[in-house]
């Protein structure tokens, strides 16, 4: 062999050498995954921790500001693979209770800050309801925009059919990223508004803006004043205000939107619809005259609700009009409106067809815009404890999913995982309401965990909340008034074969890719409406949850 050929072989080793050392570095890497903002000090506390290397019974710490080390731990074994990472760990560290702020160190790797303290959740309900500002249409005040769509609707489409008329749908909300409105997530996000309030008002008075009216009924008045509007002819409802034109015309702020004056309104009926709806502006009715002492405004609300409750018997069960947020269910929606709508009236037969509607949706096992029974079931259960069971058996088999997944997720991946989560929250914080129960505490503050960066990507998926934190949401606003979005939450994570099938044009390279399993997937990414857009819906969900968490 000869001199040369040896010399490119030593360099060949040696740069393989490094190469190998440089990777084996690489995914040696340990990273603490924490909720970011703390906890209150009766929680379960936890940290996951994922490692390139084998950690086992390698001791962890708990320090404060000053460096001081204020509990020290020893790690459990490897919990097992996860993504490219071949060794992860759960670490409890429940004793700690004294109000601070602390970060866990393993080795030279460290966790983002966390607090405990009584108050930590306050500023977290503040921002997400100032979402609802900048989502705001019409005359409404918004924030971060001008006046927009002071023209909606501009012409009618019932059946196909188009009318050339106009109807009053201003105000109300854009529903997510785009400007298109709905009367299914507004009703939703009304409801879990007044719902919050009405369900801990002690949580939820506060009134920053010193008008008189608690902020949270300031901003659900927003969306039952637009619900108000969306009648149409006492026999329909404004499903929806635009159509999918709106995702054509470029990123644009609302007052600079060249279809301002071309925004046609659908309208459709259905059980669906007509549940939600009833149960808003029953809810509504309720709180205008018993707390704010405002009766015309509640009668207006409340004639609302019994004009459309009798519609239910000649209406369709599922209303199929506009393009998105098609309900598959109708009962658990009937439920609460009837429901509401007793508690608003007394009246007896709405009471009887809120039990029977409550019997019929049964346990829905999950949570969305679609699938809300819980509340219906929650209600109900106050005045017949049985209803109570359907609680129960959804926590029974969220408990039961957390304990398969590492990070403890309640529930599968899907389009909006983010808010199904929180609702597995919402549904254990009901069923404690009912029964003064612990049992499923846990799964409920993992879920608000994960929420706020105990996950594989360790981010806070509500914007300027924790140190890293969502940031390029797919919103056209806040993408114009430089990534700015208070109270953006995004939409979590879905499995790669999901996002890969709307071959989403990505704007930036992927900064979590060494986190990404086919399992589940977040792209911090402008252009990803599947998981990084935010929506009123999301948002109501966890106005609730974490104001459960707060303290006034």
């Amino acid at each position: 062999m000869s001199k040369t050929i040896k010399l490119l072989l030593t360099i060949t080793v040696i740069l393989i050498s490094a190469n190998c050392t440089q990777s084996q570095k690489q995914n040696a890497e340990t990273f603490i995954r924490i909720n970011q903002v703390g906890f209150l000090p009766s929680d379960v506390k936890s940290a996951v921790v994922l490692s390139g290397s084998k950690i086992d019974q390698k001791p962890y710490q708990i320090v404060d500001r000053k460096g001081s080390v204020i509990l020290n731990g020893i790690l459990p074994n490897s919990s097992g693979a996860y993504g490219e990472f071949p060794f992860s760990y759960r670490v409890y560290f429940s004793k700690l209770r004294k109000f601070g702020t602390y970060k866990m160190k393993i080795g030279n790797s460290s966790s983002y800050d966390f607090q405990i303290g009584s108050k930590i959740y306050n500023p977290v309900v503040d921002s997400l309801l100032q979402f609802f500002k900048v989502q705001r249409s019409g005359y409404t005040n918004p924030r971060l925009h001008k006046v927009s769509h002071i023209a909606d609707a501009t012409s009618i489409l019932d059946a196909g059919k188009v009318i050339n008329e106009t109807h009053d749908v201003t105000g109300g909300w854009y529903d997510a990223g785009d400007y298109i409105k709905f009367v299914n997530t507004t009703a939703y996000a009304t409801y879990t508004l007044l719902f919050a309030y009405d369900f801990a008002p002690h949580k939820f008075s506060f009134d920053h803006d010193k008008d008189g009216v608690p902020d949270i009924l300031e901003e659900a008045k927003i969306g039952l004043d637009w619900l108000l509007r969306a009648q149409y002819k006492g026999k329909k409802l404004i499903v929806q205000v635009q159509d999918l034109r709106d995702h054509d015309v470029g990123w644009r702020l609302p007052e600079d939107d060249p279809l301002a004056f071309d925004r046609p309104a659908f309208v459709g009926i259905g059980k669906n619809l007509i549940g939600v709806y009833v149960a808003a502006m029953s809810l509504g009715s309720k709180i205008w005259r018993e707390k704010i002492n405002y009766p015309e405004y509640a009668d207006q609300c409340l004639t609302a609700a019994e004009n459309y409750y009798a519609l239910k018997d000649s209406a369709p069960d599922v209303d199929s009009t506009g393009t998105h947020y098609i309900d598959k269910l109708f009962a658990g929606k009937m439920a609460l409106g009837a429901i509401e709508l007793f508690l608003a009236t007394g009246r007896k037969d709405a009471l009887a067809d809120a039990k029977m509607y409550g019997d019929k949706d049964g346990s829905e096992v999950w949570w969305s815009w679609g699938n809300i029974a819980a509340y219906a079931h929650y209600r109900l259960a106050k005045i017949e404890p049985r209803f109570g069971d359907y609680l129960k058996v959804n926590l029974s088999s969220f408990n039961k999913n957390k304990e398969k997944m590492l990070f403890n997720e309640g529930a599968a991946y899907t389009w909006g995982t983010n808010n199904t989560l929180l609702g597995v929250s919402l549904q254990n914080i009901l069923y404690r309401d009912l029964t003064n129960s612990n049992e499923y505490d846990t799964v409920s503050v993992y879920q608000r965990d994960y929420i706020l960066g105990r996950n594989a990507w360790g981010v806070s998926f509500i914007a300027k909340i924790g140190t890293e934190y969502s940031r390029n949401f797919h919103h056209q606003i806040a993408y114009l008034q430089n990534g700015y979005l208070p109270g953006g939450f995004a939409a979590g994570p879905i499995s790669k074969e999901f996002l890969d099938g709307y071959n989403i044009p990505f704007d930036k390279p992927d900064r979590f890719s060494k986190f990404q399993t086919k399992d589940a997937v977040y792209r911090d990414d402008r252009m990803d409406y599947v998981t990084n857009e935010p929506t009123i819906t999301a948002n109501a969900t966890a106005v609730f949850v974490m104001g459960y968490y707060s303290n006034r």
